[in-house]
């Protein structure tokens, strides 16, 4: 449990979901599964994101180590400043062995993740961050997820594929992560509140918030149904089509939520249950 735990408060379990998820995009691709350089960036970008925004939120708010959710921070403050410079170091080895084109791609999607955790000043004055934009946060995340999981095998491949088929891939992996967000938001109704933050849980209250959720799944499923029967890619469907069923399961049952790893062991967990799905069918059924 306490390995489990450390991989959770880490972010190395969330990294290794996002490594997974363009790992699926080679599938989709037509492609054989392999670890790429760009596999491994994916995952210390990742890491590194998700831990600098912590790093910046304990070093512009010591009162924020209070909170349960930094608890473990506070308790191990050497393994968090360790798992930084390993992500750090991890991520500049990696760049060392990508396409210079991969690179370029992941700039601008690099700069719009620090600058959704970076609080703006003025005269040491707080102005905003990205995040603080109504409504923006849900989108912004699921954008950067799909963006950065499929286009950069994409751009690394060096290969024409068809825009059809990469626009709904775009959409499936949104709609997706578009889904298992919003218990994030509801999670954290309470504190956007108190902070000002619009959230869609808090416009439109918790319990239509899982409908939203439910919907999204649905239209991911029929649009998969659509998409790869067209692309002659069907043995990718009985992975995709199990991921569907177990993230609504996961997402109505009132004993999980209740569970101290629900949302960032179960729910993250399910872009690694998806990923692990499709590479699965890959090999029996491809």
């Amino acid at each position: 449990m306490k390995s489990f735990s450390f991989l959770i408060n880490s972010n190395i379990y969330i990294s290794f979901a996002a490594s997974v998820l363009a790992i699926e995009t080679q599938i989709q691709l037509g492609m054989r599964p392999q670890l790429h350089p760009y596999v491994f960036i994916i995952f210390f970008a990742t890491l590194f994101e998700y831990n600098i925004h912590r790093l910046i939120l304990v070093l512009t708010n010591k009162d924020a180590l209070n909170h349960h959710r930094h608890s473990w921070i506070k308790k191990n403050p050497k393994q968090f400043y360790f798992v930084v410079f390993f992500s750090i170091i991890g991520f500049l080895v990696s760049i060392l062995l990508a396409k210079e084109r991969v690179l370029i791609a992941l700039a601008p999607i690099g700069l719009l993740t620090i600058f959704y955790s970076l609080p703006f000043f003025k005269k040491l004055k707080y102005v905003f961050r990205l995040r603080e934009i109504p409504f923006l946060k849900i989108f912004l995340i699921s954008f950067v997820w799909s963006v950065v999981t499929i286009l950069l095998p994409i751009i690394q491949s060096n290969i024409t594929y068809d825009i059809g088929h990469l626009l709904l891939m775009l959409i499936e992996r949104f709609i997706f992560v578009f889904a298992i967000t919003i218990p994030f938001d509801i999670r954290d109704i309470s504190d956007d509140r108190v902070s000002g933050l619009k959230t869609i849980p808090i416009l439109i209250g918790q319990k239509k918030s899982i409908v939203v959720a439910n919907i999204s799944l649905l239209l991911f499923t029929i649009i998969c149904l659509v998409h790869y029967p067209m692309y002659k890619l069907t043995f990718i469907l009985p992975g995709l089509i199990l991921s569907t069923l177990t993230t609504l399961f996961f997402l109505n049952n009132k004993t999980l939520r209740s569970l101290y790893y629900y949302h960032y062991g179960i729910l993250d967990g399910t872009m690694i249950l998806q990923g692990f799905l499709v590479i699965i069918f890959f090999y029996f059924l491809n």
